[in-house]
């Protein structure tokens, strides 16, 4: 496929292939483009981050987002504007004022705990409950109407869940930015900092220790988990294994479980998979807090004694923020968007029944998955759909995308204000964010523009952020979905691949160790394995282009770097 990555809009995109490796269907890109905008919009202006927002564009299916500034946010000047225009601007403008006030006195009372008790006692559970509530809906049994109503109701839960989900962000990634900022002064690294986090995200290994759980259960009914043939012989073990296993599914089963798209499928539509990972998951996840304790302790040993306070803090509120930054994502994106592939997927089905879609084309009820959010509105309420074959065209250059190589910038250099001359309360959150960009593995600034994964990474992209201790050697698994290396890995490999979801969570209990092409020390990939002990390196970009299956590689966590045939 020829394309040309063309900048979305006026300053510098950055491309965040954290999430939606390219080819991402109408649907998602729809509602993540909108809700992330609209969300960090009033993130911004609660918290007083000096810019608008952070948009969110979409070029060939890949994600491009930039930081909206608030003066002439369209017109971007290619120059660092004068310096004491910049001191003069952030004093006066009464936008400006404003925002330093509310940062100040964010910055000196966080609103995050208050936020996060929020999460735990009221949004979560109610979340959680409409999840099940619209997961339990027998879709092939509804009437076309009642399907369609459906449909609709799940839609409008995911706009409103998406949003959710970017406007928690401010308060989970906040205090960990924080932080990190906080500590740099005293000598700390990111990195050093962020380990004391571990053990901090039972969210995280609560999959884990519940597959761990059926696998015992297992064993103690004298069954032997290799001869396991399906999960009715799971459940037909003891009966504390059939209750554990339906616990398990009932919570999981409507839970995207190989990506972030519609396209990836449910953890309840591959029992295959359900069955692998009890088989192979014999030991919960393990307690990582003794470890992370110590590595704090010797932190606080490096802080000053006058700000050992001050660091005791931040790392407790920063600690609190964590579980929610990972149980995030499973309740607003992957739980809702399971919901939505598996809504869209029974209307598929009936358009091809009712003859609006050409049951003869190839699988031709997932052609769904081309059509916008307002499509699917109309063909929920009985309207008309595109024609069969303008679909299968859509679908054809969607999945095409998937083999370009997106530059990592696109537009015009964007240079920002230096941000020593801003109002204290301005310029720590300025700081604040670029951090939290760059541990995510989301800021560009440094990345000339146009420059592939590759060249930016050096002469040959095998380097990157080493997460735990130590290095291993073993035998790589190349794999571009959760999907893919559940259906391939075995126990001990080394897992490549572009990025990890929560989906992985289940894939990491079979490796020894793990490469990823995107990602920071924040990322996904960094607090998994960090929660599972497993020697990474996070962010190599050019990794997938060096390493094939098969391959013997070695795994530097210290030195943050990959050695082929080592």
């Amino acid at each position: 496929m020829d394309a040309t990555f063309t900048a979305p809009g006026p300053g510098k995109w950055a491309l965040d292939r954290s999430h939606y490796d390219g080819g991402t269907t109408p649907l998602v890109q729809e509602l993540l483009a909108g809700a992330m905008t609209d969300a960090v919009r009033g993130v911004f202006d609660t918290l007083g981050v000096p810019a608008e927002t952070v948009d969110c564009r979409w070029v060939h299916g890949f994600c491009y987002t930039r930081l909206r500034p608030l003066v002439r946010p369209d017109q971007p000047s290619t120059s660092a504007p004068p310096a004491a225009a910049v001191w003069l601007l952030s004093r006066l403008h009464p936008e400006f004022r404003r925002r330093n006030k509310l940062a100040l006195e964010n910055l000196e009372t966080s609103p995050a705990p208050a936020v996060i008790d929020e999460w735990r006692s009221t949004i979560r559970p109610r979340l959680v409950e409409i999840n099940r509530r619209l997961g339990a809906v027998d879709l092939d049994a509804a009437s076309t109407d009642a399907l369609g109503a459906h449909v609709t109701e799940v839609i409008e839960h995911c706009e409103f869940t998406f949003r959710e989900h970017f406007r928690l962000h401010g308060y989970d990634l906040g205090p960990i930015g924080n932080l990190i900022m906080e500590a740099e002064p005293w000598g700390l690294s990111a990195g050093e900092v962020v380990a004391a986090l571990a053990g901090a995200s039972p969210s995280t290994t609560d999959p884990i220790d519940e597959l761990a759980a059926i696998h015992a259960a297992v064993v103690s009914a004298g069954a032997v988990p290799a001869e396991l043939g399906s999960l009715d012989d799971v459940r037909a073990a003891s009966p504390e294994a059939a209750r554990l296993l339906e616990a398990y599914l009932d919570r999981r089963g409507t839970v995207l479980y190989a990506g972030y798209d519609v396209e990836s499928p449910t953890l309840g539509e591959a029992p295959e998979v359900v069955l692998a990972t009890i088989v192979n998951t014999a030991s919960p996840s393990g307690d990582h807090e003794a470890a992370a304790a110590l590595v704090a302790d010797e932190l606080r040993a490096r802080v000053p004694a006058g700000d050992r306070d001050r660091f005791d803090e931040l790392l407790a509120e920063a600690r609190d923020a964590m579980d929610l930054r990972d149980d995030n994502g499973p309740i607003t994106i992957e739980w809702p968007t399971g919901l939505l592939r598996l809504a869209v997927l029974a209307l598929g089905r009936r358009l091809v029944a009712d003859g609006r879609l050409d049951g003869g084309a190839p699988d031709a009820s997932t052609l769904v998955f081309e059509l916008t959010v307002d499509e699917i509105r109309t063909a929920s309420r009985g309207g008309s759909v595109p024609a069969t074959a303008e679909l299968a065209d859509r679908r054809a250059a969607r999945r095409a995308a998937l083999d370009l190589d997106p530059p990592l910038a696109l537009g015009d250099d964007e240079p920002s204000p230096d941000p020593s001359v801003l109002p204290e309360g301005l310029r720590r959150l300025i700081v604040m964010t670029e951090t939290v960009l760059a541990e995510l593995g989301m800021n560009a600034n440094d990345v000339e523009i146009g420059a592939t994964a590759a060249e930016a990474a050096g002469a040959d992209g095998l380097r990157g952020t080493g997460i735990g201790m130590g290095s291993v050697t073993g035998i790589a698994r190349v794999a571009t979905t959760a999907e893919d290396a559940l259906a391939g890995l075995e126990p001990g490999e080394i897992l490549v691949t572009r990025m990890t979801s929560p989906a992985y969570n289940m894939v990491l209990t079979l490796v020894d160790g793990l490469v990823t092409t995107d990602g920071g020390p924040m990322s996904h990939a960094a607090v998994l394995s960090r929660e599972l002990g497993i020697p990474a390196v996070i962010g190599a970009a050019a990794a997938i282009d060096h390493v094939r299956t098969g391959d013997r590689i070695t795994v530097d966590a210290d030195r943050g770097e990959i050695r082929l045939g080592d």
